[in-house]
């Protein structure tokens, strides 16, 4: 006869104590496979809605560093009562130096644009003078400065007390930069120069609203 106390404190089954353990184990295989492939496809959603909005962002990035070094180094010549020399390196490089009493000095400040924005005038953009920014040359550069005046350099601008932008041989130096990513039209930012009160302008190319080229607005 069985006694009746192990009917009162229920007697557990080997094989049913096994089952439970397996069941509390956590997620099968299977289920964590399922759960990566939904994390993997959620991912990939996200990326691409969002990564136009991040390579638009870093193209503005690079417009906004090129602009801020154009006015920053005419800030410090009207305020330091000396020449500031602004070089524009291809493909993404900007530098600042001061000349002190005639003589060129070493890079004080140096900006890089992010890491697919260059200074880059993509096929595509208006090539007549006419619809270029500012009327500004003609599209044929990504760095065009010293426009219409020989002997210059069309990389460099030379910034004096009075506020005005000149070349090397002291001539007003009018022209254009361009930023843009690598083959993205309309991805292209421009920044003019007016030299002879350093006054800079900043554009955005955009789709035509009919047949015909693209169209530059100013920022």
């Amino acid at each position: 006869m069985i006694p009746r106390r192990y009917f009162e404190r229920g007697a557990t089954s080997p094989q049913k104590g096994f089952m439970s353990s397996a069941k509390n184990n956590g997620f099968s295989l299977v289920e964590a496979m399922i759960a990566v492939s939904i994390l993997m496809i959620a991912a990939a959603i996200t990326f691409a809605t969002l990564g136009p909005a991040f390579q638009q962002a870093r193209v503005s990035a690079g417009y906004n560093t090129t602009l801020m070094m154009l006015r920053q180094a005419r800030q410090l010549s009207v305020d330091n009562r000396k020449t500031y020399i602004v070089n524009f390196v291809a493909p993404q490089t900007i530098q600042i130096q001061q000349v002190d009493n005639g003589v060129v000095g070493a890079v004080i400040r140096t900006a890089v644009l992010p890491q697919d924005v260059q200074f880059s005038n993509v096929s595509g953009i208006p090539t007549a003078n006419s619809q270029t920014p500012d009327n500004m040359g003609t599209g044929g550069k990504a760095i065009e400065f010293d426009i219409g005046v020989a002997g210059g350099s069309a990389t460099q601008l030379w910034f004096f007390p009075d506020g005005s932008a000149r070349d090397i041989n002291n001539n007003t130096n009018n022209g254009i930069v361009y930023v843009a990513r690598l083959g993205d039209l309309y991805s292209s930012r421009a920044i003019t120069m007016f030299g002879a009160a350093g006054r800079v302008r900043g554009w955005r190319l955009y789709p035509p609203t009919a047949a015909g080229n693209p169209i530059w607005k100013q920022q």
